[in-house]
């Protein structure tokens, strides 16, 4: 069917032209683009279902075409020369065939061109742990762990191994080699590919997506192994993605599970798309959970509720944040409206009073921050604000003595000790010298009091001789 293919191209490349992320072909409708969050219509006729039918099952293979007879639906990689890759998924609906197609587009961005945080970058340096990417469809999963991968790619000179279903981005051997396989092309499944990417000398594992139970444990095991391991879930936050992992798992397992997580888990990063002010399409607001030993010791004790609080208090040390806390600095540096951030908010009341602590007056300025030029009373409060933040950052330093004194107490201690356990160990060993004198000298004063012994023994002998012989 060459022309129902160069049609889809033809649909695939306005896609591209318009900027959009999406494209959805549904029988006798107008095919719909996803430009900037929103779907709006092309202008054109509807879309037939037997064009539709052609248009899709022209770029399905056989085994793929048979896993849509079988399962109604199939996931597909496309990509159409000089324009971008597409990862399709061909499935029924009112008895027949529609499809979404989702851009990928052939150059890699880096994290620097997403904006995404500098932590970031910090995770593509550790040696082993599971690293989740999480957030609903279409939150920029794909495009942040592409950016880390590139990033490894660039720096590290190891083996990656990516397992996808399709293959999206397309890496190239860089400082490290890469090997992407495509589950029901190069695999059977993502256990399967994950039992044989063990053997296959790996530095990092890329797992496209935790589906099921297994894929779940053998991702923890190959973290628990030495690998750095990164991931993707289907969830909002990091303690609902620590839940979603261990419901997978039966109730007299979850415990061994937990204590697992709380080993491997190096962060989880919970991602959403949010619109610009300037209409400039959509920037990413991420909530950071990384591995403290606070972080550590609620996910083996299963509370997953303190995470947040956690989150939000490791911010300086361990640069975490919440999803608020991104929100709150994206509207702070004018990048997204008031109205945006309370919509996209998962506590818009948390977010009302973080903002309100911040600035008082925000609700009767609206999306406006910016003071009067003329309003003196704005500087006093300025004054005010920066005072407060000098008073806490003392705070902070003195806790920081605190801690370095404490610190220096329990050093102190430690010597103490290295030095009582020093002297205890040199006493034994004089005692243990002396131990070996004493018994030298005794085996030797028993040698010669035997020997005296033997010849005493020796005269009675020859005295009782004597005695004798007269008698005879």
């Amino acid at each position: 069917m060459p022309g129902a293919k160069a049609h889809l191209d033809q649909l695939l490349r306005l896609m591209t032209d318009k900027g959009a992320s999406d494209l959805h072909l549904r029988p006798m409708r107008p095919p719909l683009l996803r430009v900037h969050g929103k779907l709006i219509p092309v202008d054109s006729e509807p879309v037939p279902t037997e064009i539709i039918t052609d248009m899709v099952t022209a770029i399905l293979s056989p085994v793929q075409k048979t896993q849509l007879l079988e399962k109604m639906s199939v996931d597909v990689g496309y990509g159409v020369p000089g324009l971008a890759r597409f990862r399709g998924n061909v499935f029924r609906q009112r008895g027949s065939l529609a499809a979404v197609f989702r851009r990928i587009p052939f150059e890699i961005q880096s994290l620097e061109e997403l904006q995404l945080p500098d932590v970031l970058l910090e995770l593509t340096h550790i040696r082993s742990g599971l690293v989740l990417v999480t957030g609903p469809t279409g939150s920029g999963k794909s495009t942040t762990l592409a950016a880390m991968m590139k990033y490894v790619l660039a720096q590290r000179p190891i083996h990656v191994i990516t397992i996808e279903d399709p293959v999206e981005f397309l890496f190239a051997d860089d400082v490290a080699t890469v090997s992407q396989r495509q589950v029901g092309t190069d695999t059977t499944s993502f256990p399967e590919a994950l039992r044989n990417a063990l053997r296959q000398d790996p530095d990092v594992i890329l797992v496209g997506e935790m589906r099921d139970p297994e894929t779940v444990s053998t991702v923890i095991t190959a973290a628990e192994t030495g690998h750095l391991v990164f991931s993707t879930l289907h969830t909002n936050s990091a303690a609902q993605s620590i839940d979603r992992i261990l419901d997978t798992f039966p109730g007299d397992q979850q415990r061994q599970v937990r204590l697992q997580l709380s080993q491997v888990v190096t962060a989880v990063i919970s991602m959403k798309l949010v619109a610009r002010q300037d209409g400039q399409g959509q920037v990413p607001a991420l909530e950071i959970m990384r591995a403290s030993p606070r972080i550590c010791d609620l996910i083996e004790q299963g509370e997953t509720e303190p995470l947040l609080e956690e989150i939000e208090s490791s911010v300086s040390y361990y640069r975490m944040q919440s999803m608020n806390q991104s929100l709150l600095s994206l509207m702070v540096h004018g990048t997204i409206s008031l109205d945006e951030a309370m919509n996209q908010s998962p506590d818009a009341e948390d977010l009302s009073l973080k903002l309100r602590k911040m600035f008082p007056k925000l609700e009767d300025a609206g999306d406006d921050m910016s003071p009067s030029t003329a309003d003196f009373s704005q500087i006093t409060e300025l004054q005010q604000f920066k005072k407060l933040y000098e008073e806490q950052e003392e705070k902070q330093k003195l806790q920081l003595a605190e801690r370095d004194n404490r610190l220096a107490e329990l050093e102190k201690t430690l010597e103490d000790k290295d030095e009582a356990v020093a002297a205890a160990q040199a006493q034994m060993e004089e005692i243990s010298q002396q131990q070996t004198q004493l018994t030298s000298e005794y085996n030797r004063l028993r040698q010669e009091a035997q020997q005296k012994i033997d010849k005493l023994s020796e005269r009675i002998r020859e005295l009782n001789q004597r005695l004798l012989a007269p008698t005879k």
